[in-house]
């Protein structure tokens, strides 16, 4: 529980130091530094632990948790947060534990509750509130369909951490990360961003955040947690989030937090709290 507690906090500050990050380097740059870094971290934590290098089954795993939790899902996140704000963007990332529902049912690991379909329907139309402020706001509905498609690689990360052999939270997130970074230097060339180091102060610690805290202890945490609970009760700390990161965002960035935005998000987290929390309201700890 408090490596759970722990990480959902802390992963507050992620979105809010993406923000300062892409105020000077291009989104998918920007993400493909900080998995270098990050990647680069665990590898010299494995070292210094003498942590074995994951192989079979375990490798395949922690590559395919890579492509999904790092790669796809951060050049998602990087290019949403340059137009969207980072309390938004934890909002829509709520539905999380109800797309992971929807995942473990198609591969076999849960079964299918009538409460999931009710609350992705209440979720559903909490984001399609948000959609329509947002467009009244110059906002991008691709932006917002964007971050939707980092909530599904997220989800389905964490499945696959499930579906496959345990592996040390360290050695499994230095590969991920490697993987996640190398797809994330591929998007950069494509995109055409510019390959530069920060120059800003802010930059530089917003990096450091994201790098040793938001990448190395947060997702150590985040795996700790997904070898011992279910993927769909682990999902929980998606519900948590928003509120801290809105709060922080408007007391950091000034991020404004309108009444349709907070109705929005209300409707979000009922139907998470429907479809995830209510059924079973402990989180039972699962045998890996």
């Amino acid at each position: 529980m408090a490596a759970f507690l722990v990480g959902s906090v802390l992963s507050a500050g992620n979105p809010i130091s993406v923000k300062f990050s892409n105020v000077e380097l291009e989104p998918f740059w920007g993400a493909t530094l900080r998995f270098t870094f990050a990647a680069g971290l665990m590898l010299l934590v494995m070292a210094v632990l003498r942590i074995r290098f994951p192989r079979g089954r375990a490798l395949l795993g922690a590559v395919l948790y890579g492509i999904f939790s790092f790669g796809l899902a951060f050049a998602c996140l990087f290019y949403a947060l340059v137009e969207l704000g980072a309390g938004f963007l934890q909002i829509l990332l709520a539905v999380i534990p109800l797309i992971t529902l929807f995942l473990v049912v198609v591969q076999r690991l849960e079964r299918l509750r009538p409460a999931a379909v009710v609350g992705a329907v209440l979720a559903f139309v909490g984001v399609l509130l948000m959609s329509q402020i947002a467009l009244g706001a110059s906002i991008s509905l691709t932006s917002i369909l964007v971050a939707m498609a980092a909530a599904f690689c997220m989800a389905e990360g964490a499945v696959l951490v499930r579906l496959f052999p345990p592996e040390s939270p360290v050695s499994l997130n230095a590969v991920g990360m490697t993987v996640g970074a190398i797809i994330l230097f591929i998007a950069s060339l494509v995109a055409g961003n510019e390959m530069v180091l920060p120059q800003l102060r802010e930059t530089w610690l917003a990096m450091a955040y994201m790098v040793i805290v938001g990448s190395g202890v947060v997702f150590m945490l985040w795996v700790y947690v997904l070898q011992r609970w279910e993927a769909s009760r682990a999902a929980y700390n998606f519900v948590l989030l928003p509120i801290t990161t809105l709060i922080l965002s408007h007391w950091i960035t000034g991020e404004q937090v309108g009444v349709e935005l907070v109705l929005g998000g209300v409707l979000i987290l009922i139907g998470v709290y429907i479809g995830a929390v209510r059924p079973n309201r402990a989180l039972v700890e699962v045998p890996v």
